[in-house]
């Protein structure tokens, strides 16, 4: 779906492929692999009032590790609590006031290297979990609640099944083709790995910021650049692209941010629009360049009396006909 017509002419410039991890190379329906739990002397607090200030903090929370996280509490039956002064960083995790029992203590929930700015070290249960969890290529939350890191959530997702031949496509289109994600490396790397993405054009731990800088360094090197995501997370990058795609099953404000939304949840529908913008472009040109040479030829023809009218008429018919033919033959190719 286009937002705006001028994607088509831009698309068939495109010679740099960026992509976010979750959710465009990944299915981005996420599960949750393994939880653990350190208990602290100095902080009673037990495993169900755990998972409940968990449920209540992530709730409302649309990035696809905290649904995956969501829904796992719902399959257990946890419930939630009441919260307040909720809020958001962009690649780090989420942060709220949870009432526990009778009291209401700020909780954390966010990557390993956002906790630990609010903690003084990980016990060795949950440095073992995080270790697992990068080793394996997941993604791992730490959950902090009034300063003391108690527990790890790794959580896993599986690559889309076109990925690897996507990538592949593009590259044999001589695309350039980047992997971005707010991920540790270790999942990120397991991805690139996967999915045929070199691992020089791997960047993991990426704030949004830096995916903008990304796109930015890309242009400097004069690449046209089209960036693929998904994510609150991708929202500034795909502003700042040559030419932006989001996925239909993404967040509201990835798609209003995207040039294109791709209603098919493949990654082929990418290289779809690359391929139909190419072929309308072209059928443009040829509509033009007949029309122009249509007339070159028929209107002095015409005006100096050596065509009949009604001849005339059926042939002005047939030049639109010509035209109209030759641009359905990009739906016909299309739906093949």
């Amino acid at each position: 779906m286009l937002r705006k017509t001028s994607s088509l002419e831009i698309a068939r410039t495109i010679n740099t492929v960026v992509f976010d991890k979750t959710g465009t190379l990944t299915i981005g329906e996420m599960q949750v692999i393994d939880l653990t739990f350190a208990a602290h002397p100095a902080l009673k607090i037990s495993l169900s009032e755990l998972f409940t200030a968990i449920h209540t903090v992530e709730a409302d929370n649309s990035h696809p590790v905290a649904r995956a996280i969501t829904r796992y509490l719902i399959g257990q039956g946890v419930s939630k609590s009441s919260l307040s002064d909720y809020s958001q960083t962009s690649g780090q995790g989420v942060a709220a006031r949870v009432i526990i029992g009778a009291v209401e203590l700020p909780v954390l929930i966010g990557t390993p290297a956002s906790i630990l700015k609010a903690t003084f070290t990980f016990p060795r249960e949950l440095q073992d979990a995080i270790a697992r969890a990068e080793m394996n290529g997941h993604s791992i939350s730490v959950v902090a609640i009034d300063g003391v890191a108690l527990a790890t959530i790794e959580v896993g997702d599986t690559i889309k099944p076109d990925a690897e031949k996507s990538i592949a496509a593009l590259k044999n289109a001589n695309m350039e083709t980047w992997l971005i994600t707010g991920d540790n490396q270790s999942s990120a790397d397991e991805i690139s790995k996967l999915v045929g993405i070199s691992a020089d054009h791997v960047i993991a731990q990426a704030s949004p910021e830096d995916k903008v800088l990304l796109i930015k360094k890309l242009h400097k090197d004069g690449k046209k650049v089209l960036m693929l995501g998904d994510g609150i997370n991708d929202a500034a990058a795909l502003v700042e692209s040559d030419l932006s795609m989001a996925m239909g099953t993404g967040t509201d404000t990835a798609i209003s941010s995207a040039d294109i939304t791709l209603l098919r949840p493949t990654l082929f529908a990418a290289l779809d629009a690359i391929n139909l913008s190419k072929r309308t472009l072209r059928t443009i040109k040829g509509n033009l360049l007949w029309a122009f040479a249509y007339n070159v030829v028929g209107i002095p023809i015409a005006a100096l009396g050596f065509l009949d009218p009604m001849y005339a008429g059926a042939a002005m018919a047939g030049s639109s006909l010509f035209v109209v033919l030759n641009s359905l033959r990009i739906k016909v190719r299309q739906t093949r």
